[in-house]
């Protein structure tokens, strides 16, 4: 029978365990081993069946058990000093609180992201953007960065996935109850629950319900539709993550940038909390953000646009995407349907919205309306999320800057960092305990510190090596546990699978390849020539093993067909003890699989892996990288920690031809270096080459992949400026700036860069001379306080364009000529040899803006303006 109603029945806790109820509502338990192991204490049998989740724990323990925990001396003793533990950790200063109080540092920030991934327990991810966002809360509590996260909450999560008998992806979609998950309802004085609304088209409303997730010293506030004041679809709108059509994204991208300001707003104003000065949009999905405080600042008497040059100077946008197709855009009528009059921001002129977000520039398709190139217009500061992706993403975008070549977009980059406490396993991080202290560890982990990470060259090389098997032993069980389940799931009866306690071996390489699966990341590359895979995996002294995992969009069938052929090869009997696919690869999977493996293998198309933190949180354990130069491995590989997969850029466009010549490379590889390698012994029976790289895996780049360096990054390089340049974006400041650039791009036409001309004689001269130059300009209606006019020079190539170019201001030479032109003056230095040019160019300059490539607007010279660009040789 079916239940007609449900209901979540609390425990009530004696009065002596009260504090475990604070400390499961609390995410840092987490993260935080000692807490977990206080709740394992409870009932290790249950905690197991839980999996791990204290919310479900508590509400499973009998009411004896409470109250013989109640009576022990030891377990409260154990019990008060967590809690203690975690009040310093929420109320005493750190890292953030130490700062240079001159800098004046941000009172607070908003992380908005469609996913957070925090804990299993907690299923509101898909994958790496989600899990980085996890991370970044997770690292902003430990360093005390007062940061307030903003998410919906889906009743469905992402999916689970099974296999079909045949290897084909299924979805399930099991139904959340937040009363069940470590969540507050955020409530207001009278003890309602706080909720936000949308206006929808036809003059309805899209409510939603605010729960409060603690993670550490961050709350999280998390948005849910499914309200009884909802209509049936309104009530949907937070269903899934990622899934429905157009409108159905486009409601939830709504609700999360404006539902979600009107959230932070609520928050701070039932909590005390202080007002965010910056917003950060993580992806695009949250771009909406900016209309709602513009809005905020219309209602208080600013026109539009000095609105929107106040809500751009405190707006930090990081984009996660290296291509087009992976960004959220949406038909111009469907926005257009949505705002206005007689739905959602009444106050703004839909046109007004709609150009943020249309791709008006060339190659762009006008009638679209783009998620990023949004976040873009309405954050004054943006990144990727890699040095490598950072030149991706000014390339992609730099249709919003012309004029300019790709290296001048103001999109800089801070690349990712996974949070050690969370991804470095339990056994890894007590070998460090021991061998260069406990609190040593926990610093190296959490704050960096490259002198706190040499101390690894202390541990011997004994213990590194028997650390590895042990982890690599436990993957083998999980694998197995996990492999078994997966095939009674597909149908498989208990007598047929007594050969899955034979799969894998602690003794034997093992590699790890687990990624979303879309095409760019290759699943199948490495089975591009299957007679050689199956030699590999069964080499009579060398053999090597192959954990896989990944789930596919449940829209994506090629993605579907590239698992199935990857689960065949794996049935095949005579391989299947050699390399298994475990489905529903999620958080709790991932945190024995990155320890267990040797090898952590990534072959996406370069250069289309924005970051790739899986391979971070891999070598926090001792995991030896083997990778495509893409994202971070492309900026910090060396070969004394990994190898690099060679990349075919001279096949082309002839993508079976690279995918060939790419995996007989990593073939090459896994046969020639890293197998061999792995199997080699020293003097004393261990594998020293090995060792020494884990050894310099866990040296050079353990402080590097924290999430810690990567938050620290975010606040000194863009969210302290951004707080700066809130501050001083006052009404009259937002008003002058909105004026001035109105002025400006309606003069533009009039600037001009009128003759050129240098004190050079010949076409060579000697490194070290000095030229002068002199430049004549119009300026329209402008003056000089309006513009910088510079030189530009560097080496050119063969068509003569600048390359490693540096500018130089030119300054004027009086006022301007009875024709209105300026003269502009300065020295030119000749400071590298080779072929060398020059050029001029105007911009517009004001005080207030974070780049002068900020208006997208450059005057260069014309055909025939004197000497133009001058070129000279040695």
């Amino acid at each position: 029978m079916k239940a007609i109603r449900r209901f979540t029945v609390r425990p009530v806790l004696p009065e002596a365990l009260q504090p475990l109820s604070d400390l499961a509502r609390n995410l840092r338990w987490s993260w935080h081993a000692e807490t977990r192991d206080l709740f394992q204490s409870v009932d290790p049998e249950r905690w197991a069946a839980s999996g791990g989740d204290p919310v479900r724990l508590l509400g499973s323990v009998p009411p004896a058990r409470l109250a013989e925990l109640a009576e022990d001396r030891r377990f409260l003793r154990r019990l008060t000093a967590a809690a203690d533990d975690l009040h310093d950790y929420v109320t005493g200063d750190r890292w953030y609180q130490s700062q240079d109080r001159s800098s004046d540092l941000p009172a607070a920030i908003a992380y908005f992201s469609p996913e957070f991934g925090i804990t299993a327990a907690l299923p509101q991810y898909s994958g790496g953007l989600g899990i980085l966002a996890g991370d970044h809360l997770k690292a902003a509590s430990d360093l005390g960065v007062p940061l307030i996260g903003v998410g919906l909450l889906y009743r469905h999560g992402y999916f689970r996935q099974t296999l079909s008998r045949d290897g084909w992806q299924q979805e399930h979609y099991p139904v959340l109850d937040p009363n069940e998950l470590p969540l507050t309802p955020l409530s207001e004085p009278d003890g309602t629950p706080a909720q936000v609304s949308l206006g929808l088209p036809g003059g309805r409303r899209l409510k939603a319900r605010v729960w409060l997730a603690q993670v550490g010293r961050v709350p999280l506030l998390m948005l849910d539709s499914d309200v009884e004041e909802n209509d049936l679809g309104e009530r949907g709108v937070t269903d899934r993550l990622y899934g429905g059509g157009s409108e159905h994204r486009l409601l939830q991208e709504m609700l999360l940038g404006i539902g979600g300001v009107r959230a932070v707003r609520t928050y701070c104003r039932l909590t005390g909390h202080p007002e965010p000065e910056v917003f950060h949009t993580n992806e695009g999905h949250a771009g909406f953000l900016g209309l709602e405080r513009i809005a905020e600042l219309c209602e208080r008497g600013l026109d539009f646009d000095p609105a929107l040059e106040a809500v751009r100077a405190g707006t930090v946008f990081t984009t996660h995407t290296p291509v087009p197709a992976g960004i959220d855009r949406f038909d111009r009528e469907l926005v257009a349907r949505h705002f206005g009059p007689d739905a959602e921001l009444p106050g703004i002129d839909v046109e007004r919205i709609l150009r943020l977000g249309m791709e008006t520039y060339p190659g762009g398709e006008p009638n679209l309306f783009n998620m990023a190139v949004m976040g873009l217009r309405l954050g004054q500061r943006a990144n990727g999320v890699s040095l490598l992706h950072g030149n991706v993403s000014r390339e992609m975008f730099s249709g919003l800057w012309p004029g300019f070549d790709a290296d001048e977009v103001p999109i800089t980059s801070v690349t990712n960092g996974v949070h050690a406490p969370t991804w470095v396993a339990p056994e890894v991080f007590r070998l460090g305990a021991r061998q260069i202290g406990a609190e040593r560890t926990e610093d190296a982990m959490t704050e960096g510190g490259r002198e706190r990470w040499d101390a690894i060259a202390e541990i011997p090389d004994q213990d590194i090596w028997d650390l590895r098997r042990v982890l690599r032993e436990q993957l083998v069980l999980e694998v197995r546990e996990r492999l078994y389940a997966s095939w009674r799931q597909r149908g498989a009866g208990t007598a047929e699978l007594g050969w899955i306690d034979g799969v894998l071996d602690p003794d034997v390489l093992t590699i790890g390849f687990a990624r979303r699966v879309p095409s760019y990341k290759r699943l199948t590359l490495m089975l591009r020539d299957p007679d050689r895979l199956m030699e590999l995996l069964l080499h009579p002294e060398r053999p090597v093993q192959i954990v896989v995992a990944g789930k596919a969009h449940p829209a994506d069938d090629g993605g579907k067909r590239l698992i199935q052929e990857l689960v065949r090869f794996a049935d095949d009997p005579r391989v299947r003890h050699r390399i298994v696919f475990l489905p529903d690869y999620g958080m709790a999977m991932a945190q024995k699989l990155y320890p267990g493996c040797d090898v952590w293998l990534n072959n996406p198309l370069r250069p289309l892996e924005a970051c790739g933190t899986s391979g971070m949180k891999a070598a926090l354990n001792g995991c030896l990288n083997l990778s495509v130069l893409d994202g971070w491995w492309d900026e910090w590989f060396q070969p004394d920690f990994g190898w690099a997969i060679p990349t075919a850029d001279g096949a082309g466009t002839d993508e079976d031809r690279r995918d060939d010549l790419e995996a007989a490379a990593l073939y090459e590889l896994l046969e020639q270096r890293v197998a061999p390698r792995f199997y080699e012994r020293g003097q004393g029976g261990l594998p020293d080459r090995w060792i020494e790289m884990v050894r310099q895996t866990l040296m050079h780049l353990g402080p590097k992949v924290l999430a810690g360096r990567m938050v620290r990054e975010y606040v000194e390089r863009l969210y302290t400026p951004a707080a700066h340049a809130h501050r001083s974006m006052t009404p009259d400041a937002a008003r002058e700036l909105a004026g001035w650039k109105a002025r400006v791009r309606s003069t533009w036409p009039s600037v001009t860069v009128d003759h050129v001309e240098t004190s050079a004689t010949a076409e060579t001269a000697e490194l070290g001379t000095t030229l002068a130059l002199r430049v004549r300009v119009g300026l329209g209606d402008l003056g000089p306080d309006d513009v910088e006019v510079q030189a530009v020079a560097g080496r050119v190539d063969l068509e003569d364009r600048l390359e490693d170019a540096s500018a130089v201001p030119l300054k004027p030479a009086g006022g301007p000529d009875m024709e209105g032109r300026w003269l502009y003056e300065g020295p030119l230095s000749l400071d590298r040899t080779g072929p060398f040019g020059y050029t001029v160019r105007i911009l517009p300059t004001h005080r207030l803006l974070a780049s002068s490539a900020e208006l997208g607007l450059v005057a260069v010279p014309s055909e025939g303006t004197g000497e133009g660009a001058g070129v000279l040789l040695r």
